[in-house]
């Protein structure tokens, strides 16, 4: 598809729209997206065909002091997941140090579990029977 011989006049149009908060067709955000809405062509126009016009857009936003929304979007997740990581690296240091509480109580156990197993096995002392008393003869006239 050939690109419209105003192509990149409603481009830069729409870029002096939204530098100025009077979008048209778009949100107003500071993205390629929202430029491509408010210019009225597709994206692709902006990220393959116009590239320098794309360029010159996020050059203008970043010497007015501000941020691309996509880049204020990217530094978020950068902090999250920076949080993320830190959060990871306790639990980590915290599962680590529960590993070698149960290295030790697995050992301990292990140890226990040998010496009964010894106490089983080992020959005991032997065991005397003693002589029973014969049981006296029970009573005459009584029955039992």
């Amino acid at each position: 598809m050939s690109p419209a011989p105003d192509e990149r006049d409603r481009i830069r149009s729409a870029m002096d729209r939204i530098l100025a908060g009077t979008p048209e067709h778009s949100n107003g955000a500071l993205t390629i997206v929202a430029l491509a809405m408010e210019a009225q062509v597709p994206r692709n126009a902006l990220t393959q065909r116009h590239l320098d016009l794309k360029n010159e857009f996020y050059d203008q936003v970043r010497a007015r002091g501000q941020m691309p929304d996509s880049e204020k979007r990217l530094r978020k997740q950068i902090v999250k997941l920076k949080e993320l990581r830190a959060k990871d690296a306790e639990e980590l240091a915290q599962l680590r140090a529960d590993v070698q509480g149960l290295v030790r109580a697995v050992n301990q156990l292990s140890l226990e579990n040998q010496q009964l197993r010894t106490e089983l096995t080992a020959p005991r002392g032997q065991l005397r029977v003693l002589p029973t008393q014969p049981r006296p003869p029970a009573p005459r006239g009584l029955s039992t």
